[in-house]
């Protein structure tokens, strides 16, 4: 029997089946991660019905099935598990399925085969361009990489009925790789776990150790962050350096950084909530970022942000009104952009109201209707052959 579910404007409509492709999920920890999760909660919340494949991830999420893809680790960030499923057998569980349409997260390898499947199917595909494979090739050094990951990047989302950008760059990125059908769709942030209202002053306390200005950074501790450029930073006495997060750098960073900076590990709910609020000063370092969610999640708490002009930060961050933008790679440019807010108190103040006002009508509930918009909009254009 066909669900139906009330949309805006009172009238209803059927309930959509959507399969969802992830190269990376739970335990994993990261911007891919965290927007599956989103989508399948407003799925669920929406009266829609989804199946999840992933390389990792537990047997259910948000009430819906979780089904594991085989894959390897990447002997370079071994962390991370890379999808290596088969067309075959993604082809099997699409006809099982049956989707209205396939939502493909950030796709690589696991989503290149998904495209391809469900391409052979009919079956309409909207794919969500959120991680830049040249940038992360580039940073790695990987031989060859990057010219292989604009190669996969372009036959991927060139298969795709539409492609998902976050950011103007983003797009500006795809149109000279040659993707077409490319619209964008930025990210939502929780407006209530990420609020000025969780600033802590006893954890501000323990953590600026009679120092009474907190700069921080929460994020992945990568390589395609580019936080040695915390060093220029992290010895300044006038206030501390709070790293929020993990990853294969953390050992190289704890002594790069030195003893001035505290290193929190990774946090979730509430206690990432009061990370964020108590901060001063957030700051980021990675020029490749698609968006930059930690940023909009700075923004919310009340917190003005330090980032580079380059890729998502430029419309995420206001320079001059929310933030401060700066040089990507410039690490004398990052301290001189903290240190203007750190010896300006008003500034500081004037930045945080106005990085609070920024995010307003940014809910994920917002940006979750408009992503039911996009899928509609690929169905209405092709209707998928297995649907019914």
């Amino acid at each position: 029997m066909t669900r139906r579910v009330w949309s805006r404007g009172g009238t209803v409509r059927p309930g959509l089946r959507v399969l969802v492709v992830a190269e990376s999920f739970l335990p994993q920890v990261n911007g891919v991660t965290n927007s599956v999760r989103r989508v399948l909660e407003h799925l669920a919340a929406s009266g829609h019905t989804a199946t999840l494949v992933a390389p990792t991830g537990p047997p259910t999420y948000a009430g819906f099935p979780v089904i594991r893809a085989r894959g390897a680790n990447l002997p370079f960030y071994p962390d991370f598990r890379l999808g290596l499923e088969t067309r075959r057998r993604l082809r099997a569980l699409m006809e099982r399925c049956r989707p209205d349409v396939v939502h493909i997260a950030s796709p690589a390898t696991l989503g290149y085969q998904a495209a391809r499947a469900a391409g052979e199917l009919g079956i309409p595909t909207v794919a969500i361009y959120q991680t830049d494979l040249v940038g992360f090739a580039e940073r790695y050094d990987v031989p060859g990489g990057a010219r292989a990951a604009a190669v996969l990047t372009r036959r991927i989302h060139g298969q795709v009925d539409l492609t998902l950008a976050p950011s103007s760059a983003s797009i500006a990125q795809l149109r000279r790789l040659g993707v077409p059908a490319v619209r964008r769709w930025a990210r939502g942030v929780d407006l209530s776990a990420f609020h000025p209202g969780h600033r802590d002053p006893g954890l501000r306390r323990e953590l600026g150790g009679g120092r009474p200005v907190l700069v921080g950074y929460v994020g992945r501790l990568a390589p395609e962050k580019e936080l040695e450029l915390l060093a220029r930073i992290s010895a300044d006495p006038r206030y501390a350096l709070v790293v929020v997060g993990g990853g294969p750098e953390e050992e190289r960073l704890r002594s790069l950084l030195g003893p001035g900076a505290r290193f929190l590990g990774l946090l979730h709910g509430e206690d990432l909530s009061r990370a964020y609020a108590s901060l001063d000063v957030f700051v980021h370092t990675g020029r490749h970022e698609t968006f930059c969610q930690a940023a909009q999640e700075a923004l919310a708490s009340g917190v003005p942000v330090v980032a580079p002009a380059s890729g998502g930060p430029i419309d995420v961050v206001t320079d001059g009104v929310t933030g401060l933008l700066y040089r990507p790679g410039d690490g004398r440019a990052l301290a001189d952009a903290v240190d203007r807010l750190v010896e300006d108190d008003d500034l500081r103040a004037r930045m945080g109201h106005a990085a609070l006002a920024s995010v307003q009508q940014r809910s994920w509930h917002v940006i979750g209707d408009q992503l039911l918009d996009h899928y509609r909009s690929v169905i209405t254009a092709r209707p998928s052959r297995l649907a019914g």
